[in-house]
C-alpha cells in the first residue's frame, strides 16, 4: 500500500490519497458529505489528467490518462477545500411508491417505528443520489437524518425484482434489475431506473435529488430484467423542464445488429466456448456504474484491426480457447492475432459439391472468399484470440462502444449459431497491414506478472505479503472476463471485517474472507468491499488475460516499487457477507 499523501486537518479535506496501481488514486475522506462535495467539484472543474471519477461510502476513486498525471492529481487533491456547501437546488425525481415490501413489517420494529411511520420517514425527506455502484442504475441514496438506519438482511436473497425500493445501513436504492441482494425490501416502482433510450440513461445520477411519493394503486413488478412502467416518474427540474424521460430500456445483453444490412459480413457456424464483440470499451461512466469493458488483450484487438487496415478501437470477435467457426458473406478481409491457433479454411462446395481445405497463418490477412468457412483450432498458447474483419463488426454502440459487458448486460449478446455479423466501414487505410510478429503468450509454464502495492496492503502484515509474492497462484475454472480467481495457501489478514464499498480497477487484486485473491479484470465490478492487497501494473493488463484456465501466475513487486510495509490506517466498518454474494446488493 502506497499512502501518497495525508492531510492533518481532516475537516473538509481530503483525508489521504493511496494509489491504486498507476493511473488511478483513491481520496479518503471522513464522511458523505465530503464524498458528496468531492464529487461535486471534480465534476464541475476536472483535475488536468482526470479521466474519470466514483464516488463510494467514504472515498472518490480519480482515475488518470497516465501515472504522472496521477501523481500530481493526489497532490492536488489535498489542497481543496471542501467547506462549501454541496448544492442541492438542481433536479428533483420524484418516485411513485407502494409500500409493501416483504421486510416492511421488519424495519418498523428494527427502527421502532412501526410500518406506518416507515413510510412517513421515508417519504417524507429528500435522498441524494451519493454514488453508484453494484449495477447500472443502482444508486445509493442519503438521507436528511439517521430514522432509517437498519443492517442488511442476514440472509441474502438469490432474486431481488426490479423496481424493489430498499434501504441498507443510511442508504435508500431502487433495484434497476432482477438480481441477488441483501437489503431490506420496503416497496416497490415502476420507475424505469436505468433506460439506455434515454440521453441519461440513469433516471438518479450522482448528485440529483430523490423523493418518494407513496400511492395506493397497484404497481406490477416484473420478475425478469426489468419492470414494465404503468407510468414514467416525476421529474421536477429546479428552473427548465427535463427532456422527455421515457422510452423502453435495451433488454441486457440483446442482439443489437438486429435490423442491420447484413448481406455483406460474417455467419457464425459455431461460437466456440465463448466469443463476444469487444472494441477497447466504454471509458467514462463509472459514476452510473457502469465499467469500461472492452478487450481484455488490448494489444492483440489493435494488431488484428492494424493487419485488416481498421482503426484500433474497431469492433472485433474476442473468442476463448478455440472453436470459433465462421462463414463469409461476400468477399472478406480477415486476421486473427492474439493466442495462436491453427486457421483452417473450407471452401465453398464446387459444382459436384466437394470442398478442399487450406490453412493460414495468425497476425496476417487473409481473404475469406464468399461461402468459405474458417475455423480456430485449439491455441497452442495464451487463451484469447481475436479475428477482425475488414471494416470492423457493425454493432449498435451502447454509451459509445460495442463491447459486450458480461457484468451488467450492456452491449450485444455472446454470439450464437445462425448469428450474422455485418461488416462496418471502419477501415481507415486503402491497403492491408504487413505480416506482424507475435510475443510470446502464456503456456505450460508460470506467468510472471508485475505489481504495485495495493491501496490497502496494510491489512496484512509481511508474511502474508511475502506469501502472496512467493507462491504460484493457480487459475481456477470459475474466471471469466469479470475476473480470475486463483487457488492457494491462503493469504491471512490483520484485521477482521470488510470495508465500506470503495472504487477499484481493472488489475487489482482482492482478497476475500477466504484469503484467496481475485484478480480483476475489464467487466469487474465499479465497486467491492474486500481489500485489495496489490494490483498488476496496467502495461501486463493483456498478458494476465491470456493465461489459460489452469495456468500459474506468479506475482513480483515491480522494480519501481518497494516490498511494501504494512502502513497504519483507520478501520473500517464491516460490510458484505461471504464471496458468494461479492456481486449482489
Amino acid at each position: 500500500m502506497e499512502t501518497l499523501a495525508v492531510q492533518k486537518d481532516t475537516v473538509h479535506k481530503v483525508r489521504s490519497v493511496r494509489a491504486v496501481g498507476t493511473r488511478a488514486v483513491l481520496a479518503e475522506l471522513a464522511g458523505t458529505q465530503d464524498v458528496l462535495a468531492l464529487q461535486a467539484l471534480l465534476l464541475e472543474k476536472p483535475l488536468p489528467g482526470q479521466q474519470d471519477i466514483l464516488a463510494a461510502a467514504e472515498t472518490v476513486l480519480v482515475k488518470a490518462d497516465s501515472p504522472a498525471s496521477a501523481r500530481r492529481i493526489a497532490a492536488r487533491l489535498l489542497q481543496l477545500d471542501l467547506t462549501a456547501p454541496v448544492q442541492r437546488d438542481g433536479e428533483l425525481v420524484v418516485i411513485d411508491t407502494v409500500y409493501d415490501g416483504e421486510d416492511l413489517a421488519e424495519v418498523g420494529r428494527l427502527t421502532g417505528l412501526g410500518t406506518e411511520g416507515v413510510i412517513a420517514a421515508h417519504s417524507g425527506q429528500v435522498w441524494t443520489v451519493a454514488f453508484a455502484g453494484f449495477a447500472p442504475g443502482f444508486g445509493y441514496m442519503v438521507g436528511e437524518n439517521q430514522q432509517l438506519e437498519v443492517p442488511r438482511r442476514s440472509s441474502p436473497r438469490t432474486a431481488v425484482p426490479a423496481g424493489s425500493v430498499a434501504l441498507a445501513g443510511n442508504y435508500s436504492a431502487v433495484y434497476p434489475r432482477r438480481s441477488p441482494g441483501g437489503w431490506q425490501l420496503i416497496g416497490r416502482t415502476d420507475a424505469r431506473m436505468w433506460d439506455l433510450d434515454r440521453e441519461q440513461p440513469a433516471l438518479a445520477a450522482p448528485g440529483q435529488r430523490v423523493q418518494f411519493r407513496p400511492v395506493r394503486n397497484a404497481v406490477a413488478l416484473t420478475v425478469g430484467s426489468a419492470a414494465e412502467p404503468a407510468a414514467a416518474p416525476v421529474v421536477e427540474p429546479a428552473v427548465e423542464p427535463a427532456a422527455n424521460a421515457g422510452g423502453a430500456p435495451e433488454p441486457a445483453g440483446q442482439d443489437t445488429t438486429a435490423g442491420q444490412d447484413t448481406t455483406s459480413g460474417l455467419r457464425i457456424v459455431s461460437p466456440g466456448m465463448q466469443s463476444l464483440i469487444q472494441d477497447l470499451g466504454r471509458h467514462g461512466h463509472s459514476g452510473l456504474g457502469v465499467s469500461a469493458a472492452g478487450a481484455l488483450d488490448r494489444a492483440s484487438l489493435r494488431r488484428a484491426n492494424r493487419l485488416v487496415g481498421n482503426a484500433p478501437s474497431a469492433a472485433a470477435i474476442e473468442t476463448v480457447a478455440g472453436g470459433l467457426t465462421v462463414r463469409a458473406m461476400r468477399d472478406q478481409v480477415l486476421a486473427v492475432a492474439g493466442a495462436p491457433a491453427e486457421l483452417t479454411i473450407e471452401s465453398a462446395p464446387d459444382s459436384a459439391g466437394d470442398t478442399w481445405f487450406r490453412t493460414v497463418p495468425v497476425a496476417t490477412p487473409f481473404a475469406l472468399l464468399d461461402g468459405e468457412t474458417l475455423s480456430l483450432g485449439a491455441p497452442r498458447s495464451g487463451f484469447r484470440s481475436y479475428l477482425a474483419v475488414r471494416g470492423g463488426v457493425d454493432a449498435a454502440p451502447v454509451l459509445g462502444s460495442r463491447s459486450t459487458d458480461t457484468m451488467s448486460g450492456i452491449g450485444p449478446a455472446p454470439l450464437a449459431a445462425g448469428q450474422v455479423l455485418a461488416a462496418g466501414s471502419e477501415a481507415e487505410s486503402g491497403v492491408v497491414g504487413h505480416p506482424e510478429l507475435q510475443p510470446d503468450y502464456p503456456g505450460a509454464g508460470v506467468t510472471v506478472l508485475d505489481v504495485v502495492p495495493g491501496p490497502r496492503a496494510d491489512w496484512f502484515d509481511q508474511a502474508a505479503l511475502d506469501a502472496f509474492t512467493g507462491q504460484d497462484w493457480s487459475v481456477l475454472p470459475q474466471s471469466n472476463r469479470v475476473g480470475m480467481r486463483l487457488a492457494g495457501t491462503p493469504l491471512q489478514r490483520t484485521r477482521e471485517g470488510e470495508l465500506p464499498s470503495e472504487g477499484t480497477v481493472a488489475g487489482a487484486l482482492q482478497v476475500p474472507p477466504e484469503g484467496m485473491p481475485v484478480l480483476f479484470l475489464a467487466d469487474h465490478p465499479i465497486t467491492g468491499g474486500y481489500p485489495v492487497i496489490a494490483v498488476v501494473v496496467d502495461s501486463q493488463l493483456d498478458l494476465a488475460a491470456q493465461v489459460p484456465i489452469g495456468g500459474k501466475i506468479r506475482f513480483r513487486w515491480a522494480e519501481a516499487q518497494p516490498n511494501p510495509a504494512p502502513a497504519a490506517t483507520e478501520h473500517a466498518t464491516p460490510e458484505h457477507a461471504t464471496p458468494d454474494e461479492e456481486v449482489s446488493n
